[in-house]
């Protein structure tokens, strides 16, 4: 008997439509696999950790918060779509994307993560570098890049 190779896939979302196309390719897999998705959004908010608090930082917290479940909501749309039946859990995360990726691919014991590319390129790719680089050059199970 073989066994399954893939049982838990990663797929971060920002919303995007990149993301939505690495759901897409996830939801097949996972639909010939057996596996389960954890669908991932992060809400990025270092900036916020600087400055002091006040009203207007609050609600600026609120619409990132508000954004993460709006991008969760968009899987359960995507997968209805898509007419398969995977099982799909949530995860909410706060802080750096590439850092709260591969902590929970830690955690959740993760066997490939499919990621988007967003083909970040110029001055912000050499500051920031990418979500995607840095998940392919750090995580410790399988990556599958969706273009």
């Amino acid at each position: 008997m073989v066994e399954t190779l893939l049982k838990k896939i990663l797929v971060p979302t920002d919303g995007s439509k990149y993301a939505e196309k690495s759901l897409n390719h996830a939801l097949v897999i996972a639909n010939a696999s057996g596996a389960e998705i954890i669908a991932l959004s992060v809400i990025e908010n270092g900036f916020s950790l600087s400055l002091p608090a006040n009203e207007s930082l609050n609600d600026i917290n609120d619409l990132l918060h508000d954004e993460t479940k709006q991008n969760l909501k968009n899987v359960d749309r995507i997968k209805e779509e898509s007419g398969l039946d995977v099982d799909i859990s949530y995860k909410i995360e706060e802080g750096s994307p590439a850092k709260a990726i591969l902590k929970v691919a830690d955690e959740e014991d993760i066997d490939l993560i499919v990621i988007a590319s967003s083909g970040k390129t110029g001055f912000d790719k050499i500051i920031m570098g990418s979500v995607a680089d840095k998940v392919v050059n750090n995580a410790k199970c399988s990556v599958l890049l969706i273009r």
